[in-house]
């Protein structure tokens, strides 16, 4: 099918305002720690109630790991609100001397065996089928790496806008298409060309650089500098998160994208061969979301795409819920713009994303950063302007002027590695070591979320009001 996903053409049937017009959710995961910066192996806080049912606050793999999960809101300023509401309730709501470790690799982790995997009680099937795939994922992966947190930004277009894109195709061009396929269309026309830029998110909010030396040899060994307190810290890249140490697949893994059937196909050979235990264990930076996720190929297959999740982000431990709204925005606008962006037909293009997907992330503080881009060594500095010239005429042309600033700051931090989160953390570590300046940052943004809970009025702010018994159903209960 030809490109019908462009600058021109969108144009035509769609302003600014319309396009930007979506539902937009937020998952994050951070673990529990002790004030001298260990592992908190207390269980999952009862103050939560029971994880299963509670669809705000559970657990990740571990039972230490805390993960918010919001709804899907009509923008990103609604989704962000309400997370930083919920982190601060999360925050507040921890024992006195427990705090969120605010950083995506780990705290110091005691010794494997003692760390603890979610417990979950009530439906025994749902609950065993739960523990029974984490055991899985310990065994296949091991226990640290399990405990590296990120953030998830959940995305889609309004059903109505798809919709009535769909319906002036059909009537302009005659193309034979029916509508599931023309939004699995858009959807995977987004994914391929995220994949293949990864490596600019990478960039942009990498802020993992450093670990404690009871997290795996096969990190640390990335890392070229000790803070003599026990941690190791690279200068050479902002996110060990999405280096090669990382939590990946154990070999890249690399199914189609060109439609829903094939990814589903590819995806299921995958499980076939033993190399995942289910579709969900495929750790993509940017995953295709089903209707039921609980049948996630049949129901790709049957009801198509229904929303994307990227994955890419680290935590920024210099805000009180480690997420800033500037990023959301700016991952907002970058979205539409790799929809409105042209594709080239190099083939092997996953597999060159995937390299300077490692690169970017290890070594792009390193002077002269070649990337692989169609085949040819490309400067990385070039190709980030460009992007940026791209998504600078996007809003100039749909007159999105509320991005306009968004962009320049953004623009700002890429040409200034001193301005990216990973250099100030660096700036941290070399000052006062890693676990010390990691824990005074966990500190201080808990008292930040105290001072926001008990001198304002949000917990009877109507916004948030009828979320709170659900969020703390452990206190609302009894």
């Amino acid at each position: 099918m030809e490109d019908i996903f462009n600058l021109s053409t969108v144009k035509k049937y769609f302003t600014g305002e319309q396009l930007l017009d979506g539902l937009f959710g937020i998952e994050w995961e951070g673990l529990r720690t002790l004030k001298d910066g260990t592992l908190s192996l207390r269980p999952h806080p009862e103050i939560f109630g029971n994880k299963l049912n509670n669809p705000y606050i559970t657990t990740d793999f571990s039972e230490s790991q805390v993960e918010i999960i919001t709804p899907a809101f009509n923008s990103v300023g609604e989704a962000f609100q309400f997370f930083s509401f919920i982190s601060d309730l999360v925050n507040t709501s921890l024992d006195d001397d427990e705090y969120i470790w605010f950083q995506s690799l780990p705290c110091i982790l005691p010794e494997s065996s003692k760390i603890p995997i979610a417990k979950y009680y009530g439906k025994k099937e749902l609950a065993e089928k739960s523990m029974d795939y984490r055991r899985g994922l310990a065994k296949k992966y091991g226990l640290r790496k399990q405990l590296i947190s990120g953030i998830h930004f959940n995305f889609s277009f309004k059903d109505k806008m798809v919709q009535e894109f769909y319906k002036h195709i059909i009537e302009d061009t005659f193309i034979d298409i029916n509508y599931k396929e023309f939004k699995d269309s858009l959807y995977l026309k987004i994914t391929r060309n995220y994949i293949k830029h990864v490596w600019f998110i990478i960039y942009l909010t990498g802020c993992s650089v450093a670990a404690h030396k009871s997290f795996t040899d096969e990190c640390t060994k990335l890392m070229n500098h000790t803070d003599n307190k026990g941690s190791f810290y690279t200068e050479d890249g902002p996110s060990l998160r999405n280096s090669s140490c990382g939590y990946k697949n154990l070999e890249p893994l690399y199914p189609s994208y060109n439609n829903v059937c094939e990814f589903t196909r590819d995806v299921q050979s995958f499980i076939d061969k033993g190399i995942l235990s289910e579709a969900k264990e495929l750790y993509t930076q940017i995953r295709l979301k089903p209707k039921n996720p609980n049948k996630m190929l049949s129901s790709l297959n049957e009801k198509g795409i229904q929303y994307l999740e990227v994955r890419t982000l680290d935590i920024n431990p210099f805000y009180k819920c480690g997420l800033i709204r500037k990023d959301m925005d700016f991952l907002h606008i970058f979205l539409i713009y790799l929809l409105l962006l042209d594709e080239s037909d190099y083939e092997n293009w996953q597999e060159e994303a995937f390299i300077n997907e490692i690169n970017v992330a290890q070594y792009a503080y390193t002077p002269d950063l070649k990337l692989l881009k169609d085949g040819e060594e490309v400067d990385f500095v070039n190709w980030g302007l460009e992007i940026f010239e791209g998504m600078e005429k996007m809003v100039y042309e749909f007159n999105m002027d509320y991005y306009k600033p968004i962009i320049v700051s953004l623009k700002k931090r890429f040409l200034n590695p001193s301005l990216t989160y990973g250099k100030r953390l660096l700036n941290l570590i070399k000052k006062e070591g890693f676990i010390e300046s990691q824990m005074k940052l966990s500190m201080n943004n808990k008292k930040t979320s105290e001072y926001i809970i008990n001198n304002t009025n949000l917990l009877n702010d109507e916004k948030f009001k009828k979320y709170i018994p659900i969020a703390l159903q452990g206190k609302y209960s009894n």
